[in-house]
């Protein structure tokens, strides 16, 4: 479980306008957080399974989140994938590569 100071600095660093706690994106860092932390808490604890069950349930609930804020603000879905280095990060890395998108459509076309 996260302490509050640390979840305050990850409000801090996240969050979309003063007094924000609750936006989405504020919400998947936090779950980020979390899930990192069980993640070392079960390397160590192997058999503990309703810990294994917590960690199931938060991965359910970021994946929800991300999908919304994907759906409904796709620039603020890639800032924030890529600033937390989450697996769908890697998907934007690729088009940064690419100079000039129109090329490639005009290549394929």
């Amino acid at each position: 479980m996260l302490d509050k100071n640390k979840k305050q600095k990850i409000i801090a660093k996240f969050r979309t306008h003063a007094g924000d706690t609750g936006s989405p994106e504020v919400q998947v860092a936090i779950l980020t957080a979390e899930i990192d932390e069980l993640i070392g808490h079960l390397k160590s604890h192997r058999k503990d399974h309703s810990s294994r069950r917590g960690l199931l349930r938060k991965v359910g609930e970021r994946r929800r989140l991300l999908r919304f804020l994907q759906r409904e603000n796709a620039q603020s879905f890639e800032k924030l994938v890529k600033a937390l280095n989450l697996k769908a990060a890697k998907q934007f890395a690729d088009l940064d590569k690419v100079d000039n998108v129109d090329d490639i459509v005009e290549e394929v076309a």
